[in-house]
């Protein structure tokens, strides 16, 4: 069980992060306070992972909308 912005996520809900620019994601798999995300259809954005389907978040550095 993972805690954003002191509020239980789970599957399927969706959160944003910054990882070169704010960008957000849909949780596919929780592990700790591990959010692995999902990216749209375009992928997600910038240098880092640009391109990348998924992306694994520490729960603490994503926020709700």
């Amino acid at each position: 069980m993972a805690k954003v912005d002191g509020e239980t996520v789970k599957v399927g809900d969706y959160v944003s992060f910054k990882s070169d620019v704010e960008q957000g994601g849909k949780i596919y798999l929780i592990k700790g306070d591990r959010l692995y995300l999902q990216a749209g259809p375009s992928g997600f954005q910038g240098d880092y992972i640009g391109g990348a389907e998924t992306t694994v978040q520490l729960a603490s550095e994503c926020w709700l909308d």
